[in-house]
């Protein structure tokens, strides 16, 4: 069974965030939802033994399923309301792994390059760059 998705997609999706916010759930998460039935319908189309060819009453189903399961997830969560102070100081300051390892790639690229560079050229890239001297300092040494 193949289902034109994206025509189902114009027809049923504003019905179908409609039909999530009559459940109670926010504009967002209806939206959110009715996304997330067209990528279920995406991944995993119904079976060739399904009994029903009425693509739009199997969106609703998914789409109802989708929100059922979000409630019930929301029920069990414990929400708690934190100034944005607060929120700041749980944040880790230390940057991520991968920007660790890029940063030490950097560096080692660096390295080679300026080993590359004749000695004085490199001194004087070194004692700008890293010493923060300026031009003239850098001449005049």
């Amino acid at each position: 069974m193949s289902w034109d998705l994206h025509g189902l997609f114009v027809r049923h999706a504003r019905d179908i965030t409609a039909a999530l916010r009559r459940r109670g759930l926010t504009e967002e998460t209806a939206a959110d939802l009715t996304q997330d039935t067209f990528v279920r319908m995406l991944v995993s189309p119904p079976g060739e033994a399904m009994t029903t060819h009425n693509p739009a009453a199997y969106l609703f189903r998914v789409a109802r399923n989708l929100g059922v399961d979000h409630q019930r997830r929301e029920r069990t969560l414990v929400h708690v309301d934190m100034s944005p102070e607060d929120f700041a100081s749980i944040a880790d300051p230390s940057p991520s792994p991968e920007a660790t390892v890029y940063d030490r790639q950097k560096l080692a690229r660096t390295k080679a390059v300026l080993a590359e560079l004749p000695e004085r050229a490199r001194m004087a890239f070194e004692m700008q760059g890293i010493d923060g001297m300026t031009i003239a300092e850098v001449a005049a040494e």
